[in-house]
Parts: structure tokens; C-alpha cells; sequence
């Protein structure tokens, strides 16, 4: 019996080398991410890793030495452009661990000694040239009990810890359209895995990392707590365990404490206007269908001065709040701030910058020269801070109960004079990108550091008094002593003075016209200087490090700080926006209504180059539908995305695109818009609209407001007609959602004679000699047509394409028109009928009724010859109400016997 040899594995290979016997010891530790292992100038990767590099980062895949009598592949990229490659990888959803030289080479027998100094994944990344400024990074765990989702999300650079329980497939998929995780962890024994899988970043996990006990003795242990209860969540939450596995990751990649990490807080239902995940898409809120940020609601909002400001922006758009008193407040902050010149504002917070995620870094030990520099100016600018927002609380509230925002903000947002004096002391103004370059702590800092700098730069008369102590002792008035990094410190004469050169000179270059030369006395100062150098960068180094150790017990307050600013920054940015785009503020009322004047949809109009047409917008418990008709391009999708989008505005605090706003009671808004199939999953245009209708149909409230634009096109007209009908009466009549319907199904308009919530409306067009145009203008009532042919015309369709269609519509009219009259013929000869039986069944000899004695209806067939049908010409000539019914019978038989013919 023949058998196959195992192959050996690269790490059983005998003939490896030492420093190879070291990477694989090394990986072994890493199997499932890339390993860049230093070596000189360069990181290198090896095998797997290495074809698997080669072929993300576009770069050369080369071969070194071998292992197992097989080549070993190799890829590597310069350290110093290290972060670009690591950017491009994390963006991918790759991670890296990161293996420096921690040994001296000089002191070192065989390879120097290496470990792992960092782990860099997508969502535990902190450095600066990594992340997306305007983005959260966020590392989600996810795991399942029963049919309830536990979510667990960390964003390590602000500390925000938060878990959320999803008692639904779609609530789950929802929160992950909200949250867009960097990263994500999710257990062994995974069933949901399906939901998950188009995400990038994915690493599975073993179980007993998501065990709830467990989890409960981590999260004590990370807060210095005996209990979760002071967090105010749900210690019986499915999300516990999720929040166990997230931390115990992050402390495994960041290898260090996380101070910053100080609390979880529960994100609540109840306290959120939810929207599931085609909402959120269909909405455009901070991306397009398309992926893009340009032409989203984001876009239009965004003028933050900072990046920590337009990330809780984003955060804000995601997931508006129904807590009635913080929205308040948000408006009459806009209010106090509207009142002042808020442009100084604006130019201090542009000063300060970043320094959520700067402090981030601060409590991870991980900031560079920069941050401090950053940090430094920052809390520069926070006594002009606070004196702004002291004259802003002096200068009274406009707001109607007269809330004190900027008090709050005043006490929310600290100065820090002696962290600030530190720094001002200790960071130059222009340090290096990192620390071993040197120059990073300031001049007159440490007295032994500047007496060092001045040895390492040789600034001493020593070298002085040598030059000109050489030049009379050899008579060579050009003599010169010099330093490079190269060669140390020499010597230097001319070839036309080597005759004048003393014997204890030693040669050490030669150069085209010169000669350079050491003697004992300047090795010994070279040595001594070198010598300086380096405990110049040592010293550095442990004065940089007592910084962090100097700011450690501030950094929770200046985070607090941070959060307060990026408020005021989002806050100030509506006031801007407000003024910039003319937006009211709305008034969130008890009532159940939404109800408005000149509303606008702020993305259209942004980028319509014509005016845009304002309409209004009444909704209450008389009317809780408005089933919209009106052409295509007409505007209807346009008025019910910015009724969703007023709503939405309204409850995250900001100022609305409408006059007289009027806000009652949202729980969730819903969106049924557009076509998209999912053939990925194997469902159709159809499934997926379905799937969404089910949703909504399902969870809405009467709280709820619904958008449901052109139900039932996906499948036969009187499915489709069906299906839309008995949608809009459980919405009106079983859920009493506030409802915009729009349809082109006109046989709809007739619900409101039925039910009584129900009111038509139309968006308005004019229609002159076969061209059409739109006035985007909502009417009372129901439209008449729907405009399509004229549509299909301003969209370029052939000219006889249009002309066939509208034969075929002239048509189909005329065959309705013939088949009412035909309805009214059979009732009216329904007894000579059946008396012509009765003889003929009494008298045998009468005449037998043959089928084709029968009226048919005539067969019609599209062409797109623009000849007028012959048929055409007779059913456009004739007068119907004139027939008599034997009249109408006659020309059916002869109509019948024509179509013969011509066949």
C-alpha cells in the first residue's frame, strides 16, 4: 500500500539558522497575524507571511537562505516608511506584530535578542498616521444567548467603553450599521456568523473568553470596583461577556495599563430614536449607497473645528436621543452662542485641536514628541477658553427659561496652569516625529542634559584652544580641527603642508587636496564626547518618560475636558450651520404631531443650482398617513426622505430646515425606499423590499415614523397593488404610524374615502404639448397621471420607443373603456340572452351558438412602426356613447373578423 510523506513543517526544519530558529520561536507566538521582524534597516517577513504581504502591499517577494531544503520566502519594507505600509495593511483589516531588536549587538552572541514591542490591529490602533481622523476606530466584540446579541465596543483612543443588547436579527444588524466596528471578535461556536461576514477585521476567539463570570472579575479588576452596579447597567446582560472579551484583547495589544478605560456605560433602547440598518443607509447620513461621504447629510453639517467634534457628530447622526431635557439644552445652546461673536470661539477651538485622542496616547504611554507639543499648546488656548465662556455667562441666556449652557460648560471645561508650565518648559516648539532623533526636550529643562548637548555638539574651547595650539606648534597657519558624523573628530591639513606634518600625527583620510589626521589628545576628547551622546539620548529619554509619569494624575480630568469641548464644537458648528443655512429651531412638543412650514431637504438643496421649492408637512392623530401620488422626478421621494430628516435633526439637538417646526413623540423612524437586491444572500429586488416591509410592518409603533416609496413594483401588478393596499391599512388602521405612502398604484388614493386618517396628496406638475414640467410643489387631493412616457423622454428613450408606448397606452385605455361598456352590454342583454338560449334549447331546429359567435376582444401587439394601427384609428374615431349594444356587438364581430384577416 503506497503512502503519502508528511511534508515537515518549516518550524520542524532542521537546518535552520540561529536567527531563523528565532523568528519561528517568535511567530509561534503570532500564528494568525503578520509578523514584521527588524532586521537592520528593514522589516521582514518570511514565508506565509511574506506571500501574503507581497501581494496586499505590492511589493517584491524575494527568497532567503532556506529551511527544509525549500527556498524561504521573504518580503520586507524600510523602517523608517514602516507606518505608511502599516496604514495601508490596518486599513485592509490585517493586523501586525511589530518585533524590534531589544539587545545590544555589540554584547550580543549570535543574533541579537528581539521581541514583540507592539501589536497594531485595526481596532486597538493609537498612532496618529494610522486612523482616520474623522472616523471612530472601534474594536466590537459580539457574542449570542438564545435569541439575544451581546455587543461590547471599546474605542481605545477616548476610552469609551459601551454594550448594547439586541433582542432581534435586525436590531443587531442595525447597531452595526451605527457602530461601523474597525475590528471584530466573535466566539468559536459562532451561529451568526453570516451576519458578520462581509465585515473586515474579523478574529475569532476562544469561548471561555466570552464566559459572563468570568467577564464580571475582569471589568471589576480594569475599574477598581467590587461590583458593576455603579455603572448603571444590566449585570445580567448578554453583553457582559462580550465586554469581558474585548477588554481582555485590548490588554493583550496594547501590552500596558489602560487608565484611560474608567467606566461602562449600556446603551438603552428606550433611549434612542432607533432606525435599523436600511434607515440608516437609505438616509445617507454619513455615507452614500455608494460608499462616499460627499452629498450626505454629514457633508452639509460638518464644519467642526476639530476632529474629536466632527467624530461625535457622526456619533450624534447615528443615534438620535429622545431625552427631552439634553435636547433642550442643546437648542438653547445654540441660541446662547448664536447671540455672540461665536467666530472667536470657533478660532480657539481650532487651537485646540485633537487632544481627545492625544491624551489617549498620553495614558497609554504611547504619545510622541508631538502630542506633547500639541497638548502643550492646547492647554495654552484654555485660559482664553475660559475667559470666552465667562463673558458668555455674564452676558446673560436669550434662552426661554434662561438655561445656563455656558455656565455648564465653564465648569465642565478646566485649565491646567501647572501641567501647561511643564510642558512650556520641558517640549521644544519643533521637536522631532520621535525621540531617537533627539532634540525633544528644551533648552535649560535639565542642566545636565544642556552640558551634555553642549559635550555631544562639541562646544567647548577645548577644540579652539587645540586649533590654534597646533598651528603655532607646526607653523601651518590654515591648520583646522573639524568634526563630522562619518569620521569623528580630525585634524585637517593641507597636501601643500604635509611636509610640515610631526610624526605623532596619525593618518586618518586622504582626500583630493587634504590630508586629516587624529592624535591621542583629540581620540581622547572624540571618546569623551561620543560617550556624552549617548547619555545625552539616555537622559533624554528618562526625562521624557517622567512626563508621562508627571501628567498621569491629570489625564482623567483634561479627558473630561476634551468631551466637554468636542460638545461645545458640535454645538457651535449648528449655530453656524443654523445661520449659514437658515434653519429654526423646532419645538418638540407632547402632542402627537409632526408638522412644519418651507420645509427643505438640506442635501438637495446644497446641490440644486435652481431654487429649492419648500412645502409644508401636517401630520396628527386625524392624520396619521398621507398617501402621495404624483409623477416620477416629480419630488416625492425628496419630500419624504426631509420629513425623516427634519425629525432626526430635531431630536439630536440641532436647528431644522423648516419654519414653525412642530415635534411630537418619536420612538423609530423607518424607511422603505429604493431598489437594491442581495444577491449574495440569494435575495432578489423583491425579497429584499419585502424583508424591509416585514421589519417595519412588524416593529413600528404608533410613535413610529414610516417612509414607503413604491411597494409592490417588484412583482406583478396585482400583487403588487394587493400587497401595497393591505400594507397602508395596517399601517393606518392596526400600527397608526405616522406614514408618508407614496405610490403610483392610483386605485391607493381610494383609502381615504375608507379610512379616515387617511389624506391624499400630490406633487404638482404642468404638461404642455408632450413635455412636462415639474413644480415639486405638494397639493392637496390625488394626481391624475404619472407622467411616465414624458419621463422616459427627458431620459433620452428612442422617439419611437415613446411613440409605440403611446399607441399602446391609447390602446389599453380604449380596451378598459370597451370592457366597462362591455360590463354594461352584459348586464343590459343579459335576458335577450337568455331568452335566444331558452328558444334554442325549446326549438331544435333553431341555430346552435358557436364559440365563435362569442365577442372577444381584439389580441393587440406592440409595434414600433410609427404608422397609426388601423384598430388605433377606428377606437379613436368612434363614439361609444353613442352605440346601442346590438351597435357595439356588430363592430366586436366585424373588429374580430378584420384582425383574421390581416393575420
Amino acid at each position: 500500500m503506497q503512502t503519502n510523506k508528511n511534508k515537515k513543517s518549516a518550524s520542524s526544519a532542521p537546518a535552520n539558522t540561529p536567527m531563523m530558529t528565532q523568528y519561528l520561536k517568535i511567530k509561534a507566538d503570532h500564528p494568525d497575524i503578520l509578523l514584521f521582524y527588524r532586521m537592520g534597516d528593514f522589516y521582514e517577513l518570511f514565508f506565509d507571511d511574506a506571500k501574503k504581504a507581497a501581494n496586499l502591499l505590492n511589493i517584491s517577494l524575494t527568497a532567503r537562505g532556506k529551511s527544509g531544503g525549500e527556498p524561504i520566502p521573504m518580503a520586507g519594507v524600510p523602517y523608517h516608511a514602516a507606518e505608511n505600509y502599516l496604514a495601508k495593511l490596518v486599513k485592509m483589516g490585517e493586523s501586525v506584530a511589530v518585533c524590534e531588536q531589544i539587545g545590544d549587538p555589540a554584547t550580543s552572541k549570535g543574533p541579537v535578542e528581539r521581541a514583540v514591542q507592539r501589536i497594531v490591529t485595526p481596532g486597538t490602533v493609537t498612532d496618529e498616521a494610522l486612523l482616520e481622523e474623522n472616523k471612530d476606530s472601534i474594536l466590537l466584540s459580539v457574542c449570542k444567548e438564545k435569541d439575544t446579541y451581546g455587543l461590547a465596543y471599546i474605542d481605545v483612543t477616548s476610552g469609551r467603553f459601551q454594550i448594547i443588547d439586541a433582542a432581534t436579527d435586525e436590531a443587531f444588524q442595525a447597531e452595526m450599521q451605527r457602530i461601523q466596528p474597525a475590528e471584530i471578535l466573535y466566539p468559536e461556536q459562532c451561529s451568526f456568523f453570516h451576519l458578520i461576514e462581509n465585515f473586515k477585521g474579523l478574529r475569532r476567539r476562544p469561548q471561555w473568553e466570552f464566559d459572563a463570570e468570568t467577564a464580571n472579575v475582569k471589568l471589576n479588576s480594569q475599574f477598581g470596583t467590587s461590583t458593576l452596579d455603579g455603572f448603571g447597567i444590566n449585570t445580567q446582560s448578554v453583553a457582559i461577556g462580550a465586554a469581558g472579551c474585548v477588554l481582555q484583547y485590548v490588554q493583550d495589544t496594547q501590552r500596558t495599563a489602560l487608565p484611560h478605560i474608567r467606566k461602562i456605560s449600556e446603551n438603552r433602547a428606550e433611549e434612542a430614536v432607533l432606525m435599523d440598518a436600511a434607515t440608516q443607509q437609505n438616509l445617507e447620513l454619513t455615507r452614500t449607497l455608494s460608499g462616499k461621504v460627499e452629498n450626505t447629510l454629514f457633508a452639509v453639517l460638518n464644519h467642526t473645528c476639530t476632529a474629536m467634534g466632527s467624530r461625535l457628530l457622526q456619533r450624534w447622526l447615528h443615534r438620535p436621543i429622545t431625552n427631552k431635557h439634553e435636547l433642550v439644552f442643546r437648542q438653547n445652546t445654540i441660541a446662547d452662542i448664536q447671540a455672540h461673536d461665536y467666530s472667536v470661539l470657533q478660532d480657539l477651538l481650532k487651537q485646540i485641536g485633537d487632544i481627545e485622542r492625544i491624551l489617549a496616547r498620553m495614558s497609554l504611554r504611547s504619545a510622541r514628541p508631538r502630542d506633547f507639543s500639541r497638548l502643550k499648546e492646547a492647554l495654552n488656548v484654555f485660559p482664553e477658553l475660559q475667559q470666552w465662556l465667562g463673558h458668555a455667562v455674564l452676558a446673560g441666556s436669550v434662552s426661554e427659561n434662561g438655561t445656563p449652557c455656558f455656565t455648564t460648560f465653564s465648569e465642565q471645561i478646566s485649565h491646567y496652569p501647572e501641567a501647561a508650565e511643564l510642558l512650556n518648559r520641558a517640549i521644544t516648539d519643533n521637536p522631532p516625529v520621535v525621540l531617537r532623533d533627539g532634540g525633544v526636550i528644551a533648552e535649560g529643562y535639565s542642566e545636565e542634559l544642556d552640558e551634555l548637548r553642549a559635550l555631544s555638539k562639541g562646544a567647548t574651547d577645548f577644540l579652539e584652544q587645540l586649533e590654534l595650539r597646533e598651528r603655532e606648534r607646526t607653523g601651518i597657519p590654515t591648520l583646522k580641527v573639524n568634526y563630522n558624523k562619518v569620521h569623528g573628530f580630525f585634524i585637517e591639513v593641507s597636501r601643500a603642508n604635509s611636509d610640515k606634518i610631526p610624526a605623532e600625527y596619525v593618518r586618518r583620510q586622504t582626500l583630493k587636496n587634504n590630508e586629516r589626521y587624529i592624535i591621542p589628545e583629540l581620540k581622547a576628547h572624540e571618546d569623551k564626547v561620543l560617550t556624552s551622546q549617548s547619555k545625552a539620548l539616555a537622559l533624554e529619554k528618562k526625562l521624557y518618560d517622567s512626563l508621562f509619569d508627571t501628567l498621569a494624575p491629570s489625564l482623567a480630568d483634561m479627558m473630561q475636558s476634551a468631551v466637554a469641548i468636542a460638545t461645545l464644537d458640535v454645538l457651535t458648528n449648528f449655530a453656524e450651520r443654523a445661520d449659514a443655512l437658515n434653519l429654526s429651531k423646532p419645538s418638540l412638543v407632547e402632542d402627537n404631531k409632526i408638522s412644519y412650514s418651507e420645509g427643505r431637504h438640506l442635501v438637495v438643496e446644497e446641490v440644486m443650482t435652481s431654487p429649492f421649492i419648500a412645502n409644508p408637512l401636517f401630520m396628527n392623530d386625524s392624520t396619521r398617513m398621507l398617501m402621495i401620488t404624483g409623477p416620477n422626478m416629480g419630488g416625492k421621494s425628496t419630500y419624504m426622505r426631509q420629513t425623516a430628516l427634519i425629525v432626526l435633526l430635531a431630536y439630536i439637538g440641532c436647528y431644522v430646515p423648516a419654519q414653525d417646526a412642530e415635534i411630537g413623540p418619536i420612538d423609530r423612524i423607518f424607511t422603505r425606499i429604493g431598489a437594491a437586491d442581495d444577491l449574495a444572500s440569494g435575495r432578489s429586488t423583491f425579497m429584499v423590499e419585502m424583508t424591509e416591509t416585514a421589519n417595519i410592518l412588524n416593529n413600528a409603533t404608533k410613535n413610529s415614523l414610516v417612509l414607503m416609496d413604491e411597494i409592490g413594483r417588484g412583482t406583478s401588478t396585482y400583487d403588487g397593488l394587493s400587497l401595497a393596499w393591505a400594507c397602508a391599512q395596517w399601517l393606518s388602521e392596526r400600527l397608526q404610524a405616522f406614514t408618508l405612502f407614496a405610490t403610483h398604484y392610483f386605485e391607493l388614493t381610494a383609502l381615504s374615502e375608507q379610512i379616515g386618517t387617511i389624506s391624499n396628496v400630490h406633487l404638482s406638475a404642468v404638461e404642455h404639448n408632450d413635455e412636462i414640467r415639474f413644480m415639486h410643489q405638494v397639493q392637496q387631493g390625488a394626481a391624475n397621471k404619472s407622467y411616465g412616457l414624458q419621463v422616459a423622454k427627458l431620459a433620452g428613450v428612442p422617439k419611437a420607443v415613446i411613440k409605440a408606448a403611446k399607441h399602446k397606452l391609447s390602446e389599453l385605455e380604449q380596451i378598459d373603456a370597451l370592457t366597462a361598456n362591455v360590463s354594461n352590454l352584459e348586464e343590459a342583454s343579459l335576458q335577450s340572452t337568455s331568452q335566444t338560449l331558452n328558444s334554442a334549447t325549446s326549438d331544435p331546429s333553431s341555430k346552435q351558438i358557436n364559440a365563435d359567435d362569442i365577442p372577444q376582444l381584439p389580441q393587440l401587439s406592440m409595434s414600433f412602426d410609427e404608422q397609426e394601427h388601423w384598430l388605433e384609428h377606428k377606437l379613436l374615431t368612434i363614439d361609444i356613447d353613442d352605440l346601442s349594444p346590438r351597435e357595439a356587438l356588430a363592430l366586436m364581430y366585424q373588429w374580430r373578423k378584420e384582425c383574421i384577416s390581416k393575420d
